[in-house]
C-alpha cells in the first residue's frame, strides 16, 4: 500500500502536515516518529532473534536428552 504512494503523494502529505502542524512542530514530530520506528525495529529484531535462538537450541536439547537416555539405559 505504501509503495503505491509515489513522490506526488508524499509531497501532498508533507504539505498537509505542514498546514496542520506548522513549521515549528514538524521537526519534533519527525524526531518522535523516528524514535518510535527505531524502538519498534529493535523490539521486533529482539523477538525474531529470540525465536531463532529457540529454534536452533531445540534440536540440540533433544539430541542431548537422547544421549542421556541412552547412557542411562546402558
Amino acid at each position: 500500500m505504501i509503495q503505491n504512494i509515489g513522490v506526488p503523494g508524499l509531497i501532498l502529505i508533507l504539505i498537509i502536515a505542514l498546514v496542520i502542524f506548522g513549521p515549528s512542530k514538524l521537526p519534533d514530530i519527525g524526531r518522535a516518529f523516528g524514535r518510535t520506528l527505531s524502538e519498534f525495529k529493535s523490539a521486533t529484531k529482539g523477538l525474531i532473534s529470540d525465536d531463532i535462538n529457540e529454534e536452533v537450541k531445540q534440536p540440540e536439547l533433544t539430541a542431548i536428552e537422547k544421549k542421556k537416555d541412552k547412557s542411562i539405559v546402558s
